[in-house]
């Protein structure tokens, strides 16, 4: 596929990463010479220097006979405007734009055909808002995903010294959760290795193991190799910008809420927005500001700066003066792989967490939901099966008859619309129908309209994947 993507910084740079690894032409438009320039040192792209909302540039970096526009600058306007001109005067099939303003995500006309002409509009600031969201209710996780419009929930932990499963074998997990409660341990990672779980395979402490169940069944789950930290009531955030006040906001009506903001007026203007928080005007690195407000009362810190060494020396601090978990917002992938595991519970790129919905539109067809796992290294995909025996290569077949992708593994699959008098012999009270949540054995028959939910310990196994749940081209 022919991509032109407008916009060579964090989020255009992940972007442009993920498509050029799967084998389309893509080129990259910013006004930033020296950005491109790394850009095409690291991936076999083609750049284009200029203003991504002339379409004498547009035109030089070959949006003619482009089928997609990704414009994911920093302006709002600019997005807006090149997807309308790559309409108007270029008829690209397909335009995504990244969002920040939510005047233009709150109303769906002004993006529709007859205004600006998007076709799907992302929000890398909400998504990370409601990742983070997920983390604090989860305070033992280190992601925390969802599928099947939640049905599913995939939890990464760092199994610890002690846990019940720790220096066991992994079939040893059904004797403690019981006959009702089913999960999958998707993947191990081992000193950033992948290990292969099998039922044999013991549990290390420290490892890294991604637990999959259905959603009401994911707490007791976790309880098998995390200790269960109490909620999180407290929580310091450092730095008001665009995502620090987008998280204050859905905190604050539940939790108590510390906002630390350098810019005087930035601080003025959120404590306006922000009734319910606290908002303080000083520097997040200071050590006596986060002593005076008794940064070690706090149940999590939350460096969320635009700074990738201010988060860091931010989220560090307040861990040495006892805050029991804190997070950063870290951009570059270097920075990301070498604090985790130290003083920082959880360092997360928000690229990562915002490229996933991006990527499921992209792939479209059988793709319904992908989410970026190990800071992009591996994957976990959400599929609809479409077709029959004749035209699917996985249709009325059993798990052990579909061909071998080694590092890609089938973690769950989701049937819709389950019968609830099925569900309540179970002993759960429920009013409608149920996804049905199945963790699959070598037996277990895929069905055509299930939801499967597959984990590739690597990226470049994604594309063997989708190969395989892709139907025939006889299939109508």
């Amino acid at each position: 596929m022919k991509i032109v993507i407008l916009g060579a910084g964090q989020v255009g740079a992940s972007v442009a990463e993920a498509l050029a690894s799967e084998a389309n032409d893509i080129t990259v438009v910013d006004q930033s010479g020296p950005c491109l320039a790394q850009l095409a040192d690291r991936l076999d792209v083609r750049t284009v220097t200029g203003n991504a909302a002339l379409p004498s540039v547009l035109k030089n970096a070959g949006i003619e006979d482009a089928e997609m526009l990704v414009a994911v600058t920093q302006s709002d306007q600019t997005n807006l405007v090149a997807c309308k001109i790559a309409r108007g005067l270029f008829n690209v099939p397909t335009r995504i734009a990244r969002l920040r303003g939510v005047d233009f995500l709150a109303d769906e006309g002004m993006l529709g055909d007859d205004m600006f002409s998007v076709s799907h509009a992302i929000c890398p600031e909400q998504e990370v808002t409601d990742y983070i969201a997920r983390l604090i209710a989860f305070p033992e996780a280190l992601q925390v995903l969802e599928f099947a419009d939640g049905s599913v929930t995939l939890v990464c932990v760092r199994a610890y010294e002690g846990g019940l499963l720790v220096g066991k074998t992994i079939n040893t997990m059904k004797e403690h959760l019981g006959s009702r409660v089913e999960a999958r341990i998707a993947a191990i990672f081992r000193d950033l290795q992948p290990v292969d779980p099998e039922g044999n395979t013991v549990i290390e402490a420290g490892d890294e193991v991604f637990l999959l169940a259905a959603t009401r069944f994911i707490r007791p789950v976790l309880r098998e190799l995390r200790r269960m930290q109490k909620p999180v009531k407290r929580v310091m955030i450092a730095g008001g910008g665009n995502i620090g006040a987008r998280v204050a906001e859905a905190l604050q009506a539940n939790h108590e809420v510390k906002i630390i903001e350098r810019d005087p007026r930035r601080a003025e203007t959120i404590a306006v927005r922000l009734r319910k928080a606290l908002v303080l005007c000083a520097e997040a690195t200071d050590e006596k500001i986060l002593a005076q407000e008794n940064i070690d009362e706090m149940d999590m810190f939350l460096a969320l700066t635009n700074d990738d060494e201010d988060n860091i020396m931010a989220a560090s601090l307040a861990k040495r003066l006892g805050c029991p978990r804190v997070l950063a917002l870290i951009n570059r992938r270097a920075y990301a792989d070498m604090v985790q595991g130290g003083p920082i519970d959880i360092g997360l790129s928000p690229a990562q967490i915002s490229i996933g919905s991006l990527l499921a539109y992209v792939r479209r067809g059988d793709v319904e939901r992908v989410h970026s796992l190990r800071r992009g290294a591996a994957e976990a995909l959400e599929l609809v099966v479409h077709g029959d025996r004749s035209t699917s290569k996985v249709v009325g077949r059993r798990i052990e008859e579909l061909p071998v992708i080694k590092g890609a593994r089938i973690a769950a699959i989701v049937r819709r619309g389950r019968d609830a008098s099925v569900v309540q012999r179970e002993g759960f009270l429920v009013d409608e129908l149920l996804d049905e949540v199945v963790i699959p054995h070598h037996d277990t028959v895929i069905e055509t309209g299930d939801h499967v939910v597959v984990f590739c310990t690597r990226k470049q196994l994604v594309a063997q994947v989708e190969k395989l749940f892709q139907v025939s081209a006889g299939f109508f």
